[in-house]
Order: C-alpha cells, then sequence, then structure tokens
C-alpha cells in the first residue's frame, strides 16, 4: 500500500509523520529541534523511538537526517512505497482555496504572501524548497492552513478598515487551523449518522493556539481567528481579542516600540500574561490549589468560548453539534464544563459523568436529551494532509 510522508516546517523545528495512503496508519513520526543550534536533536519513532543529537545547520539537513533515521530504524521509505510529499503551509491567502502541486510558481506567491505570515511562511518555504532538493522525483502538495475558510462571506471576512489597506495589503480575515476544523467537522457529522451538506457544527479547536469555526453544510462560513492566528479566543501566549487601541496606547503612554508590542500580544499575554504560565494543565493545577490567577484566566478564556458558540449558533441560524478537539479540548475535563455550563439555552446539555470519561476515542458527552450532540474528537491534521496530498497527486496523474 503507497505511503505519504508529511512535513510541517517551523522555524527552528521540523515534524514529520509517514502514513499509509488509505488507511492513515501511521508508520512513523518524528521531531527534528533546534535546528541550526549545536543543542540540534531528531527523535523518530517507527516500531522503535530513537533519540540523539545531530549537525543540523538548515531544514535541509534536518530532512536528511530524517530520511537517514527512516533507512536505519524503519520503516524504509523505499519498502513503505513512497509516492508523495505533503506539507502543512500556514498563509495561502486569497490565491488557494485547495491544496495544489509545488511548483516554482507555487514558491514565488508564498513569497509574495510572507508578510501576511512573517512568522510562518518563511519557515514553511525553507522546509519546501529542501524538501524539492531532496525528493526531485516525488511529487509535493501543500495543504494551507487558511484554505478552508475561503468559503466564508464577504461580510464574515470583511474588516471595517480604510478601502487601501483591503485592497492593496491584503487585509481581511483569513482563518487558520483549516484542515483541523475539516477534519473534525466532517467526523462530528458522521457520528450525527448525516452527510457533511445537512449539519451545522461548531468545532473549537483548542491547544496552545485555538480557535472556533462555524462550519454549515461542510463549509466554513465563519472562524475566530483572522488577518493572524492572534485573533480570537485567549491562548497560551496569544491575548486574542483586544480593543485595537490597545497597542497604540502601549506605544504612546509605556513607550513601547510595535516590535515590543507584537512581541508582548503573541509570546507574552494569553494564559501566561493572565498567570505566568501558558500551558493550560499548569492553569488547570493552580487553580485546583485556589491560584486566584489561575482562576480568573479560566474564567476569563471559558467566557471567550461560550460567547463564540453563542454567536457562532446564531450565525448559522442552527446547531446540530459542536465538537472539542487539539491537544486540550480532547483531554481538559475542566476546560470543556466550563465552556459548556449554562448553554442550555442553546440546547446544550453536557453529562458530568460522560465528560470526565477519559477515551482516546472520538466520542459523545452530551446528556440523553440534550438537543445538541457535543463531540469529542481526536484531530487528524496529518491524515488529512495525507489524503489532500495523495489525491491532488493523482489527479495531476502523478502517482
Amino acid at each position: 500500500m503507497p505511503s505519504v510522508l508529511v512535513l510541517n516546517a517551523g522555524s527552528s523545528s521540523l515534524k514529520y509523520q509517514l502514513l499509509q495512503v488509505g488507511t492513515r496508519d501511521v508508520l512513523a513520526v518524528g521531531l527534528v529541534e533546534a535546528i541550526g543550534l549545536p543543542s540540534a536533536k531528531i527523535t523518530h519513532t517507527g516500531g522503535d523511538k530513537v533519540a540523539k543529537t545531530i549537525d543540523c545547520p538548515d531544514h535541509k539537513a534536518a530532512i536528511a537526517a530524517a530520511i537517514k533515521m527512516f533507512d536505519r530504524v524503519g520503516p524504509r521509505l523505499a519498502d513503505a512505497e513512497l509516492v508523495a510529499v505533503g506539507h502543512r503551509v500556514v498563509h495561502g491567502g486569497e490565491k488557494f482555496s485547495d491544496a495544489v502541486l509545488v511548483t516554482d510558481e507555487l514558491l514565488d506567491t508564498l513569497d509574495d504572501l510572507t508578510p501576511l505570515a512573517p512568522l510562518h511562511n518563511p519557515a514553511n518555504l525553507v522546509g519546501l524548497r529542501a524538501a524539492l532538493e531532496l525528493f526531485p522525483d516525488l511529487p509535493q502538495v501543500g495543504v494551507f492552513d487558511t484554505a478552508f475558510h475561503q468559503t466564508m462571506p464577504d461580510y464574515a471576512y470583511t474588516y471595517a478598515v480604510p478601502h487601501a489597506w483591503r485592497e492593496q495589503h491584503g487585509v481581511r480575515r483569513y482563518g487558520f487551523h483549516g484542515t483541523s476544523h475539516l477534519y473534525v467537522s466532517q467526523e462530528a457529522a458522521r457520528m450525527l449518522g448525516k452527510d457533511p451538506s445537512e449539519v451545522s457544527v461548531i468545532v473549537l479547536h483548542l491547544g496552545n493556539g485555538a480557535s472556533v469555526t462555524a462550519v454549515k453544510g461542510g463549509v466554513s462560513i465563519d472562524t475566530s481567528m483572522g488577518l493572524t492566528p492572534l485573533e480570537g479566543l485567549v491562548m497560551g501566549t496569544r491575548s486574542g481579542d483586544i480593543d485595537p487601541a490597545i497597542p497604540m496606547h502601549m506605544v504612546r503612554a509605556a513607550g513601547l516600540t510595535m516590535e515590543e508590542v507584537d512581541h508582548a500580544l503573541y509570546k507574552e499575554s494569553g494564559l501566561k500574561g493572565l498567570t505566568g504560565h501558558s500551558d493550560s494543565r499548569d492553569v488547570e493545577d493552580l487553580r485546583a490549589s485556589g491560584d486566584d490567577r489561575a482562576r480568573l484566566a479560566q474564567e476569563v478564556s471559558s467566557y471567550r468560548l461560550k460567547k463564540y458558540i453563542g454567536a457562532y449558533a446564531a450565525a448559522m441560524g442552527s446547531l446540530d453539534a459542536i465538537a472539542f478537539t487539539g491537544g486540550i479540548g480532547e483531554n481538559s475535563v475542566v476546560v470543556r464544563r466550563m465552556a459548556t455550563e449554562g448553554l442550555g439555552i442553546l440546547g446544550i446539555e453536557v453529562d458530568p459523568e460522560l465528560n470526565a470519561a477519559r477515551s482516546k476515542q472520538a466520542h459523545d458527552i452530551a446528556t440523553a436529551d440534550s438537543r445538541v450532540r457535543v463531540f469529542v474528537i481526536p484531530t487528524d491534521e496529518e491524515g488529512e494532509i495525507a489524503r489532500q496530498t495523495y489525491a491532488v497527486a493523482k489527479e495531476a496523474g502523478r502517482v
């Protein structure tokens, strides 16, 4: 059975998975950390788990190290019938509503889109170019975080800012986590026993980065992240929604530079800004011990979640299910409880015992009488990237 290698290049890291086409079985998973530093390390699990420090000056060296791990630890890429390479690309702007083959024209377009995602697209581009060198004979496909949200109506993605900002600088809502929102919404429809075109689902992707999407009839009609992944929910280190005048106020009142404000909103805000801790698990533990800052942080973040659930239920005009996913959404009993308390007005009733039950499988935690089902669905972004990669390569006659 053929396989697809999925690559996710960060600024100083490379995540990878080898997945079988059709079954989505994970044959191997790996992570290269601290690329460009003396402390660079690769961890590869392909049956056995092996971790070792490596000389890794750049992403090309990181991918080469991964290839060596496949040869030494397994499975060998030739034996796994590797047929294509899929890449997670964070920002596709308005250009891409579907996954596409990687070409020189695509790389040029992503270069042009860098101002929209200066923290993410440059790393994605480095990974793309390195993979093209190391796998010159394989079709390579870019799968965009923003693609799923290109179905949003213009009134949902348009900001009320000057015309020139929108037309000349691409200022609009794009949304992110699209691959996860697509997969989870389709799984929610399957659990409802219906086609995605027949249902309205709110997907809550909750991790260190977090977003909510309203999915009606199988397509995204609104999502909480905007021009950047900073807007929306309270996240690990990101502020989410704030008064847009706050940055200018801090420049004037505290003498901060725009770079310092940018760093503070992306890296020092969210749970970290409220408690000093960015990990939701640490915040839960602190609240359980009586820490009042942790209490406030959880109430602020859960209140933001409730507001988005209510707003998106109103925007869709109907609601069949909400689905929690991501590291926090799949594992935090407390976050799920706090986000859904008092939402009986929307027909949402969570069973405390079902919510507290641990499971790695998708499951329903709503009461029998709840008009809206409440699902916990493990996301599978890499599996969805592999599926789309194979489909694009096959349609192009490359596999």
